[in-house]
């Protein structure tokens, strides 16, 4: 077995030596893709992460060595290092702004965030993007001095960001990826709020956030131990769905099928194709029961995302001062992470982010007709040849409504813009549209009218 392994590593090895073009790619790699987390690089940067002492948002800015200051420095000097390795494949900045006069922002205090962009070859305007959290908190919310080294929630999350942009920058994509660090989580979901404005005024086409916090606990508070499954959580309706879209929305269906719920179905498609020993539970709720997360603010600026994480949390690690208290440890510390599931974890996000950026842009404009009908008609518009030169053709999906995952398709080719299902009753199911590559990437689906909209 050593052999094996050594011969494995030497054939990665070389395999990584020279960036993989767009043309050249198909979903076979995704297989080499998703077992390429290395859990001793996530181990060392997760340390580096909690090494800073305290990541609180209102911490120490000057300092070298203590504080977010010092941890948003040394992301944006990674993300510019990985960046070196690939030719400067990376655009390495920052997005702020001052936020004050919150009940956990009392003060001015300047909001950052370390965006990485990886530029799609043909459309670089259109993103994936995968984000984990910069600051870490402990009891007090304000106490930016105490020591809170927030291995788990969410230097795991940042590291696998970082992780996933060594890897992923071997390859070339037609659509742009973006690693993010997200800052002020804690204390009001502030940088995903910035990021999510800055993205609109810009014009960025995100299709999908993945959020991740909290990637690498095992050992749940209800005493559960496990390492084969992960959650998803997604918005079943749009927030920025209108009266009128809401009441379309009432007669024809979609309160399980927007953009973000099906990028989740995306998300569980992918981990039963690439990902050994891992099960994707798809949780029909925008976080867990009364609790936010950084893909939130992405979902009220009409952007796509989910939340990807752990499935069973311990709460005796999060949001708490370290100490000892009965024998119990509380505290988020490092011992508290396990590597080979942050990495399996940070393995999904890729071949999630690597097959939407190698697939077409999802169908726009999406319609469908079949009210007393024997058939169920599907429309939509023809998607930008120069932006979407790898487009093979369109499947058109069905599912039973109350199916979790898409259950039947049928492929058209790419000149065609309408099909109908012969004998296909549209009360009975659910349908939408996927756009397909000529080496058989696939986008999210598409569910009909406003509900399920990627927009353009």
């Amino acid at each position: 077995m050593k052999s094996i392994r050594f011969f494995s590593i030497i054939a990665v090895s070389l395999f990584f030596t020279t960036a993989i073009n767009a043309q050249d790619l198909n979903p076979e790699v995704l297989h080499t893709i998703g077992i390429a987390a290395s859990p001793e690089r996530l181990q060392s940067d997760i340390q580096t992460l909690a090494d800073f002492g305290t990541r609180h948002t209102l911490s120490d800015t000057v300092s070298d060595t203590r504080g977010i200051g010092a941890a948003r420095r040394w992301i944006k000097a990674e993300f510019e290092r990985i960046s070196a390795e690939c030719g400067g494949c990376l655009e390495v900045f920052y997005v702020s702004d001052v936020i004050e006069g919150q009940r956990r922002i009392p003060q001015p205090t300047n909001v950052v965030n370390v965006v990485a962009i990886q530029r799609g070859t043909v459309d670089p305007n259109r993103f994936v993007m995968m984000s984990g959290d910069i600051d870490s908190r402990v009891s007090d919310v304000l106490d930016s001095t105490s020591d809170s080294p927030g291995a788990n929630d969410n230097a795991s999350g940042m590291a696998g960001a970082i992780e996933a942009a060594r890897i992923l920058t071997k390859y070339k994509f037609p659509s742009s990826i973006m690693y993010v660090g997200l800052s002020g989580e804690e204390q009001g979901l502030f940088g995903g709020q910035i990021l999510a404005k800055y993205a609109n005024e810009k014009g960025w086409r995100i299709k999908a956030v993945l959020n991740n916090d909290m990637i690498g606990n095992v050992k749940g508070i209800n005493g559960v131990i496990d390492n084969t499954s992960a959650r998803v959580f997604s918005e079943g309706t749009r927030y920025v769905e209108t009266e009128r879209e809401a009441r379309i929305r009432r007669f024809t269906g979609g309160e399980v099928d927007s953009p973000s719920r099906n990028i989740a179905r995306y998300v569980d498609k992918m981990a039963d194709m690439y990902i050994p020993n891992l099960d994707v539970m798809m949780i029909y709720r925008l976080d867990r029961f009364g609790r936010g997360g950084h893909h939130r603010p992405f979902n009220e600026a009409g952007i796509p995302g989910v939340r990807i994480m752990e499935t069973n949390e311990n709460y005796i690690m999060q949001h708490q001062d370290l100490r000892t208290e009965d024998g119990i440890k509380y505290g988020d510390t490092i011992d508290g992470v396990d590597f080979d599931y942050a990495a399996k974890l940070t393995g999904l996000n890729m071949v999630v982010m690597a097959g939407m950026a190698a697939a077409p842009n999802p169908p726009v404009n999406v319609q469908i007709q079949g009210a007393v009908q024997p058939s169920t008609t599907l429309k939509w518009d023809a998607l930008n040849t120069e932006q979407n030169p790898q487009l093979a053709g369109y499947k058109i999906y069905w599912r039973l409504t109350d199916s979790n995952q898409w259950e039947k398709s049928v492929f058209v080719s790419a000149d065609v813009t309408e099909h109908t299902l012969e004998n296909v009753v549209i009360d009975n199911y659910y349908f939408g549209v996927a756009s397909v590559s000529k080496t058989g990437f696939e986008s999210p689906v598409v569910f009909p009218g406003p509900a399920g909209s990627f927009g353009e």
